[in-house]
């Protein structure tokens, strides 16, 4: 089995380094490109080096796990610098997870403990998923979106590629977040969310467009 070396160093890093194990991964580390964590280790795993060092590890697997809902396009960035062909990012599927008939999920994903796909689930690749996300029947999930602990999504909804789905929101069926777009922790989303549009609340209504979004138009 090929090692797997994880990019980034911080929580979800270290969840996924948690979830390889619990499916029997081997984990040879992180890499980071805090130089101040070179050398020293995380969850019992060291720090190789810079994020560009597994362009020189050809004998491993790839996983890129970084971002946050203040820069949630991180990991995107990450994987279109490296260059990577696919077959270098594995997919990482924590032994609780359900995985449903029909459904599928892309290289360089990672389903933490306890994330549900019913049934005919289509999951991109690049994509985060918290632990104990539901997906039910024909829902969709976009390139390098990020899907935080607690999500539920009704049959037939799409989180677009590059959004970010905040802890205990819940999706309506044949609702669309669009591409980029940030959804806040706890809402109710009852209608399409607009490409690069932050909402949040009960009903979800408009908050402001995201930081990418703004820049691109200024």
């Amino acid at each position: 089995m090929t090692d797997l070396v994880i990019v980034g160093a911080g929580g979800f890093a270290r969840e996924t380094a948690a979830a390889a194990a619990a499916a029997r991964r081997r984990v040879r580390g992180f890499v980071d490109d805090d130089p101040a964590l070179h050398g020293t280790t995380r969850s019992g795993l060291p720090i190789l080096g810079p994020v560009d060092s597994v362009v020189s590890m050809p004998d491993t697997a790839v996983v890129v796990c970084v971002g946050n809902p203040r820069d949630y396009t991180a990991r995107q960035r990450i994987v279109h610098r490296l260059g990577l062909p696919e077959d270098r990012y594995a997919t990482i599927v924590h032994p609780s997870a359900e995985l449903g008939a029909g459904s599928a999920v892309g290289p360089g994903t990672v389903l933490l403990a306890g994330v549900v796909l019913t049934a005919d689930v289509t999951v991109g690749a690049h994509v985060a998923c918290m632990p104990q996300a539901v997906f039910t029947h024909d829902c969709r999930v976009g390139d390098y979106a990020t899907v935080a602990s607690g999500v539920r999504l009704g049959g037939g909804a799409c989180l677009s590629a590059g959004s970010y789905t905040g802890s205990g929101a819940l999706i309506r069926e044949g609702v669309t977040v669009g591409e980029g777009s940030l959804v806040g922790m706890g809402s109710v989303v009852l209608r399409d969310v607009p490409a690069g549009e932050v909402w949040a609340g009960n009903p979800a209504g408009f908050l402001r467009f995201t930081k990418a979004l703004e820049e691109k138009t200024a």
